[in-house]
């Protein structure tokens, strides 16, 4: 082992991180409106949901789209952001990353 390759130790990235990298990739995409609701009781209003497995991590992401935003489009982003994001910065394996359209953020005209 050489001096380059000897280990000091363990570095543990917690799931937060992960989950922040991936929440902040996906607002950054063109047409996505807001994150929608991951559906987990604690953070319902974070709009990702991250779970590691054998060192893989797979992504559920939640979104609202823009209302001229071609949904397809918006997901296929996502979904290549969000998984170079996590690679580049961290380094781990992307298993999937599963993107969720829960609405379409209209506005509501006002009334005269």
């Amino acid at each position: 082992m050489t001096d380059e390759e000897e280990s000091h130790g363990t570095i543990t990235i917690a799931p937060n991180v992960l989950n922040t990298i991936a929440r902040l990739t996906t607002l950054n995409v063109e047409g996505v409106a807001r994150l929608g609701a991951s559906g987990k009781l604690l953070r319902a209003n974070e709009g990702v949901a991250i779970e590691i497995t054998d060192g893989r991590v797979k992504a559920d992401i939640f979104i609202v789209v823009k209302p001229e935003a071609n949904m397809f489009e918006v997901g296929h982003q996502i979904q290549h952001n969000v998984a170079r994001s996590i690679n580049d910065i961290v380094g781990m394996d992307v298993e999937s990353v599963n993107v969720h359209v829960q609405d379409v953020a209209y506005v509501s005209p006002k009334p005269e």
